[in-house]
């Protein structure tokens, strides 16, 4: 059975409106007949011709001033103070109209009636309302779940007020460090000192805690969520005052942690000349453009306004994706940058040429390559031909077409690798670097860092996965550890070392201190508000973390360098390393022999090259101290 509320708050809107209108012309007749009946001390009151003209004009006037103060526009159950204000305002010109009424037709109005009728009106008009959106509120939101809302600033209550309105979640507490605050009760939500958290989780029962703080930098909001990993609740993030503003993304829209909070550095502000300088004005060609660094690089360059900006890709879909996405940007940015979708792979170098000397090309960002290291232990053949070949043909290409600055996208899995992979990519170094003594008009560099944060293949979008199904999450072994960085720095990085570069030159980005994986997967766990086990021991947590062992080529600790000979550049963030490396001759004997061996599918005969040459490929895992 629906009782009457429900079936007026169920009704369709336009049988809402009608409804609304009767009641207010019926409200505006009681409250007359009411004021007159107090006024004259008696309920036997008689209505003319004249006092019947005046409750029409003032009915009328009454829910004409209601619709152009959008009061039946107003939902009931979402009534604030500013529509009890609009209330006032209609009573108020209601009661003028019903004096100046009764004084032109001459009715029957005593000149206390009209301040008698605008108290009862504005009672028998607003109390309804106000009823209505109390019910609401405290028997049908009350069905949402709680939550607790961090920082009780301007974000927090745009956020507060806009739950309040919503559908998905009910705040009930404020927490912040902020003394003056405590006790403070905003959108009737009342602020606490962080200290009362545990007491508070246990009288609300929240599912999660919103943290609602955009105004402290990246170090303080690292120490910040330091503390909140020892809370037993999920925690979640509102977007950026940025994404708020410029309408990205609504205060409502909660989301996971960002990236940047799980692994715990704070990124360097670019040098803004050395990102323009081989881009703007430029024709620029990205190849793997489709792919996780391939694509940011492609935002990044846009930001810089090149003149062209050839997106090269051998999947159709991904090709498709960035093209869109790059197009609208540009778009929406109104960036007059001519933007080419090419579809094709590195291995044809009669394609690369045209692509670049049609298109008159100036800088290349070579990212294109086969990076899982699993996969490309199992398919050596085609890592080979993709990472060194493939390189090797941009690169040819990139000296035909006259390309003044290539830049290889390396690894740290290229620094004594232990993989294929790793070997392929230190492989795809030598060949530039045997390029570059040669001499060519083209300048060569390579950019070498570690793992990116959020790339495919990351282990972050796996925790989180394993997460969500309940575990376990998978860690290949107690002491792995790996070099981070966000994709956004990474590639900001790679534009401006490529910038730097002399040719022939090896970049190595400073990626911080190492981080342990297990400790990675121990603070996403504690995030999401639960709490990890070992070894079946289940009693005292929520999600097992189990450790596989170590891949086939895979090394417990990554390192970014070979040699000893390191220096620093301008840049904070980016040095320089000479390492070993080879003449073109001997290059050439060495790519020749390796492709024999690729035409005859011998993979013992890749791996005893990859052996012999220095690259430092060792066929076992390793720990490195």
């Amino acid at each position: 059975m629906f009782t009457p509320i429900q079936l007026l708050l169920s009704a369709q809107r336009k049988n809402k409106r009608l409804i609304s209108i009767i009641y207010d012309l019926l409200a505006v007749t009681f409250s007359l007949y009411f004021a007159m009946a107090l006024r004259l001390d008696t309920f036997n009151i008689s209505f003319g011709l004249a006092e019947i003209a005046c409750l029409v004009i003032t009915g009328s006037v009454t829910v004409f001033c209601f619709i152009k103060l959008g009061m039946y526009r107003a939902i009931l159950r979402y009534m604030m103070m500013p529509a009890i204000g609009n209330i006032l305002i209609a009573v108020i010109l209601s009661s003028i109209t019903l004096a100046l009424s009764g004084f032109f037709l001459q009715a029957f109005i005593p000149r206390s009636v009209p301040f008698i009728y605008s108290g009862i009106a504005m009672i028998m008009l607003g109390a309804p309302r106000i009823i209505i959106r109390t019910i609401y509120h405290h028997y049908y939101r009350r069905q949402k779940p709680n939550v607790f809302i961090y920082g009780a600033g301007s974000t927090g209550r745009e956020l507060a007020y806009a739950l309040i309105q919503g559908d998905e979640y009910h705040p009930v507490v404020f927490l912040d460090d902020d003394p003056i605050k405590n006790g403070q009760i905003i959108t009737g939500v009342r602020v606490h000192p962080t200290e009362e958290f545990e007491r508070l989780r246990s009288l609300y029962e929240p599912i999660k805690l919103l943290l609602a703080i955009n105004n402290i930098d990246q170090g303080d909001r690292l120490r910040l969520l330091d503390k909140l990993s020892t809370w037993p609740i999920e925690i979640q993030s509102v977007p950026s005052v940025e994404d708020i503003a410029t309408g990205k993304a609504l205060v409502t829209e909660v989301r996971d942690l960002d990236i940047e909070d799980l692994l715990g550095r704070e990124p360097v502000e670019p040098d803004l000349k050395l990102l323009s300088k081989n881009i703007s004005g430029k024709n620029v060609l990205v190849t793997g453009a489709g792919g996780s660094i391939g694509s940011e690089l492609c935002r990044q360059i846009l930001s810089q306004s090149p003149a062209k900006l050839v997106l090269f890709e051998l999947n159709e879909y991904n090709l498709y994706e960035i093209h869109q996405e790059l197009s609208s940007s540009a778009s929406r940015q109104k960036l007059s940058v001519e933007i080419v979708a090419a579809l094709g792979s590195v291995q044809k170098e009669n394609r690369m040429t045209k692509l670049m000397v049609n298109n008159n090309i100036d800088t290349v960002y070579h990212a294109a390559a086969y990076k899982h290291v699993p996969l490309v232990e199992d398919n050596i053949i085609e890592g080979i031909r993709n990472n060194v070949f493939g390189t090797l043909h941009c690169a040819n290409a990139a000296i035909e077409a006259g390309v003044k600055n290539f830049t290889l996208i390396s690894t740290d899995k290229a620094v004594r690798p232990t993989n294929v992979m790793g070997a392929s990519k230190r492989m795809a170094e030598l060949v530039l670097q045997a390029l570059a003594d040669k001499g060519t008009s083209t300048c060569f560099t390579m950019v070498r860092f570690g793992n990116v944060l959020g790339s495919s293949g990351s282990v972050v979008p796996l925790f989180k996965k394993q997460i969500r199904k309940g575990g376990p999450v998978t860690v290949t072994h107690p002491e792995i550890t790996r070099f981070f960085m966000l994709i956004p720095e990474a590639a900001q990085l790679v534009i401006q070392a490529g910038a730097m570069g002399n040719n022939g030159q090896v970049f190595v980005l400073d990626m911080g201190e190492s981080v342990k994986i297990v400790d990675l997967a121990q603070r996403m766990i504690r995030l999401m508000g639960m709490k990890e086990y070992y070894d079946d021991n289940s009693d005292d947590g929520d999600i097992e973390i189990q450790f596989t062992g170590l891949r086939p080529g895979e090394k417990l600790y990554e390192e970014l360098l070979v040699g000893e000979n390191v220096e620093g550049t301008s840049h904070k963030k980016i040095m320089t390393a000479s390492e070993d490396k080879l003449s073109w001759d001997e290059m050439s004997v060495l790519l020749d022999r390796l492709d024999h061996c690729c035409h005859h599918f011998d993979t013992d005969c890749i791996k005893e090259i990859l052996l012999t040459a220095p690259t430092g490929y060792q066929l076992k895992n390793i720990e490195l101290i």
